[in-house]
């Protein structure tokens, strides 16, 4: 009689001795690429994604950070642009674990921060309730590097005590903002996703109490080459917003009347950008993240130049 395998044991592949063929998991790295310049990404994201064997990305990251990932990683684009959408996210969310339990380490690469309007914590929790690890690397997000470069303070003695990030994008209908407190004086809003809601964001704001006069900072593509700011008044917010097509801030407080306006001068120097890209014609180093998940800045010499 031929013999019946235990009961409490399930069918699979077995190797000879007994073993079952197992492939180790991989883990996802939710990564913030910044808001488009590669000076401003984290050696931990440089070093994420020197390591990634895919590279899930946004369609905001820019492809000189793309390129810094090593050429055998497969890209996937998932951008999402206002009413098209290439994957919904419940599926991205399904692609990067799918990928993890593959065996892969998937960089998901987001512009600006994971966790600041880029929907990193749903992507966390689908990891976390499948059972893989995930790892977030904070980035740079586009008011930092708006309000650096104009020379506006988010945050400024005697006119800005607050600042507060909010969302001009909703869903279905207007955002569901307390205008009330976004109308006090001496603080700063920042909004993201705001260019086609300004005319309604602006009045707003007036009917709580805000004056029309506020100074109002819009900053396009913040940070890249083709940066541009126009400063304005709330009340003019809405027409100002008009001409603006690509990625933009809208930045509303007392302090945004430091801003300086005029266009942004060429990247040039020693900086990250030319260190990173010295780095990966010396060397593309196979993988930098160790079995622990743990990530090691490269070595740096005088200058800044990775050795």
């Amino acid at each position: 009689m031929a013999r019946q395998p235990p009961r409490n044991r399930k069918p699979g592949l077995v190797v000879i001795g007994g073993t079952r063929a197992r492939r180790a998991l991989g883990a996802v790295w939710l990564v913030g690429a910044g808001p488009g310049d590669p000076d401003l990404l984290t050696f931990r994201a440089f070093n994420a994604l020197r390591g990634a064997d895919v590279v899930v990305h946004d369609g905001l990251v820019s492809e000189e950070i793309l390129d810094l990932a090593p050429s055998r990683a497969r890209r996937i684009n998932v951008a999402k642009r206002k009413s098209r959408h290439t994957l919904p996210q419940d599926d991205i969310n399904q692609l990067l674990v799918a990928l993890a339990l593959d065996g892969l380490n998937v960089v998901r690469l987001k512009g600006g921060d994971p966790f600041l309007f880029g929907r990193g914590g749903e992507e966390q929790a689908a990891c976390r309730e499948a059972g893989v690890e995930c790892h977030v690397v904070p980035g740079v997000t586009a008011a930092l590097a708006a309000s650096a470069n104009a020379g506006a303070p988010l945050t400024h003695r005697g006119s800005a005590q607050a600042v507060t990030f909010v969302t001009g994008h909703a869903a279905h209908g207007e955002p569901d903002l307390d205008w009330t407190a976004l109308a006090r004086p001496n603080q700063t809003v920042v909004v993201y996703m705001g260019v086609s809601t300004a005319g309604l964001i602006a009045e707003r704001l007036m009917a709580a109490g805000r004056a029309g006069s506020t100074p109002a900072l819009i900053v396009e593509n913040a940070s890249r080459a083709d940066e541009r700011r126009v400063l304005t008044t709330l009340s003019g917010l809405a027409e100002a917003a008009q001409g603006v097509k690509g990625p933009a801030l809208l930045m509303v407080g007392e302090a945004m009347a430091m801003a300086d306006v005029r266009s942004p001068p060429p990247l040039t120097g020693e900086g990250g950008r030319e260190a990173a890209e010295g780095a990966l014609a010396a060397e593309r180093a196979p993988s930098v993240i160790s079995p622990g998940g743990e990530l090691t800045p490269p070595p740096l010499r005088r200058g800044g130049e990775f050795k």
